[in-house]
């Protein structure tokens, strides 16, 4: 088969990576990939939000299945448009990516059908939401209703931090969010993540993972697109996991297929693990970042005929296999995330830490300048490492990280701190 792989980012290099071990990819196009992906997939330059020049690309190189990254072109309806062009493709149709789209869509879809999630009010009009702060009181979440590139959910700890953050919504600042916010009661617990392939009508689950969205050690700072990672999430055992398949991911396609917009993809639930239980904070509906970094190496399956399996509406023949190895991904930025920063400054060394066994280095933000790689974003690098337990992953991440010549750059040093102190 001739793949094509719509994305630039740490994600499409893990999901590159896993895709072209596979007996059934013949050849795999990253539109419009990163230096890291080039390894492993022929880079075209075609960017993800030109539907219409992708379709003509499918069309001239005889592509038979193209697998879509980020959340920007699912939410725009690169899916729809490529189905239109006879083109199939793995992720959900426009209407059904407004499960990420519109935080409060999915508010409103699980509090219809019973799913369980934190109590909530959506404002159109900064004043009506900050009233409704000053009288619920603080801890309060708030959030942007739209994309926002993982930047758009503030958890504010006083009255004043949530009316900031709703200046900023109802300003424009925090992306294409649009003027519209949700405010979310506070949940204690346990934050993970969780996938579930879906095909419309059935899911099957994938692995849990342990995102750090803070910017600094010790989850302090502000909400970033993610730090870093590991596999498993100890808090997700086996029972907690079939309660979410249970309570949250079948009821979730369910609704869907009520509503006539049947999810097709993967369902990446953002969750909290509370005293009483399982509770929804969100859904994305593409693989994380950084989570697809540390997923895609635990999977001993080949991923390709189940993301094809998805799409064809038969996941209910597949099954999964995963390593019981844990991994850990430490992402590297540049100095200045979340906020704004330089591009161009070199990063060196990195084939010396990929060179450790069991080490994987994913590019997220890199372009190419002859033989030298250039940052160019936030988060730049994803290390990769796997374990016997998260404790050697970690300590072979950052033995990895450590070789990085990059004075440009900064990471976190305590990423899988949860499951380290467990033990």
């Amino acid at each position: 088969m001739n793949i094509l792989l719509v994305g630039s980012g740490g994600r499409e290099h893990a999901l590159a990576w896993a895709i072209s071990a596979s007996p059934l990819c013949d050849r795999l196009f990253a539109a419009p990939g990163n230096p890291g992906i080039e390894e492993c997939a022929v880079c075209v330059g075609v960017d993800g939000s030109d539907h219409d020049a992708l379709i003509d690309f499918c069309h001239a190189n005889a592509i038979d299945f193209v697998v879509i990254g980020p959340e920007l072109p699912l939410v725009a309806g690169l899916v729809d448009d490529l189905a239109a062009a006879g083109i199939k493709a793995f992720g959900p149709s426009r209407q059904a990516a407004q499960l990420e789209g519109s935080k409060g869509y999915t508010k409103d879809l699980c509090r219809e059908f019973g799913i369980p999630t934190a109590d909530y009010r959506r404002f159109t009009e900064a004043e009506a939401a900050k009233a409704h702060v000053r009288a619920a009181g603080a801890p309060i979440v708030v959030k942007a209703d739209g994309l926002a590139a993982g930047k758009g959910v503030v958890v504010a700890q006083t009255v004043e931090e949530a009316e900031a953050a709703l200046d900023a919504i109802f300003a424009g600042a925090v992306g294409a969010s649009g003027p519209e916010a949700v405010v979310e009661a506070f949940l204690e617990g346990e934050e993970a993540s969780f996938f579930a392939l879906c095909d419309g009508k059935d899911a099957i689950a994938l692995a849990s993972a342990q995102d750090h969205k803070r910017v600094f050690e010790g989850d302090l700072g502000p909400n970033t697109g993610g730090m870093g990672a590991y596999s498993p999430a100890p808090v997700m055992t086996a029972a907690m996991e079939e309660r979410v398949m249970a309570e949250i991911i079948r009821p979730t396609i369910r609704a869907m297929a009520a509503r006539g917009t049947p999810f097709k993809g993967v369902l990446f639930a953002g969750l909290m693990i509370t005293k009483d239980g399982p509770e929804l904070i969100e859904y994305n509906v593409r693989f994380g970042d950084p989570e697809a970094q540390v997923l895609m190496p635990r999977l001993r399956s080949d991923i390709l005929p189940a993301l094809i399996a998805s799409a064809d509406g038969v996941l209910a023949n597949v099954s999964l296999r995963w390593k019981s190895e844990a991994a850990l991904c430490v992402v590297m930025a540049a100095q200045g995330y979340p906020g704004p920063v330089a591009k161009g400054s070199e990063i060196r060394n990195l084939a010396k830490a990929a060179s450790i066994d069991d080490v994987l280095v994913f590019h997220a933000g890199t372009r190419r300048s002859g033989d030298r790689i250039l940052a160019d974003g936030g988060r730049v690098l994803g290390i990769t490492a796997t374990g016997a337990s998260v404790a050697e992953a970690q300590h072979r991440a950052y033995e990895a990280v450590d070789l990085v010549d990059w004075p440009e750059g900064f990471c976190r040093r305590d990423i899988g701190w949860r499951a380290v102190g467990r033990g």
